[in-house]
């Protein structure tokens, strides 16, 4: 059993009632997600040789703490295999560097989005696509892993449409 320290909320034991919660406190991208039960994240964390209270390190606009656990429910809500969480951890991390300028992607009335190039080993061995449709659909990898990074700039970031988040035009991408 690893050590997890997130809240647990209790919803109706439905995925109805979890993805109504999620989209009602603001935590969700608006698609439906899986949720992220104790089994499912501890699952997503054997992905990652990493203690799950790792901080990462903070997300802007609220500047809270990107810790390993956090990133890992965000998988998991995502859809990403347990795989992948080395490389969602490896793009918060590069995210967070000061020359990417998160808190301006994170608040600003442009639309902007970030893209994750991923290169080496691990892109084969997770099979994502580098080729032709590479923005569409029919890889696992890409659009979970995707979906992920913007989850942890909503659920932990406070990223959200409206509120922090002031872009008047938004692609579906985003």
């Amino acid at each position: 059993m690893k050590n997890l320290t997130s809240d647990v909320i209790e919803v109706e034991d439905s995925l109805e009632a979890a993805n109504e919660w999620f989209c009602r406190e603001k935590l969700s991208d608006g698609l439906p997600i899986v949720p992220p039960t104790r089994e499912r994240v501890e699952r997503m964390l054997d992905g990652a040789d990493r203690d799950p209270q790792e901080i990462i390190g903070p997300i802007p606009p609220k500047w809270a703490p990107a810790t390993v656990e956090k990133i890992a429910i965000n998988g998991v809500m995502a859809g990403c295999l347990p795989e992948y969480l080395p490389v969602v951890i490896a793009a918060v991390e590069a995210m967070i560097e000061p020359r990417f300028n998160l808190y301006g992607v994170q608040a600003t009335t442009g639309y902007v989005g970030p893209a994750l190039l991923v290169n080496g080993p691990i892109r084969k061995k997770i099979d994502i696509n580098c080729d032709a449709g590479v923005f569409g659909p029919g890889y696992r990898a890409n659009a979970t892993i995707g979906r992920a990074i913007r989850l942890i700039l909503i659920t932990v970031g406070g990223g959200f449409p409206g509120d922090t988040d002031r872009s008047t035009f938004v692609g579906n991408g985003r």
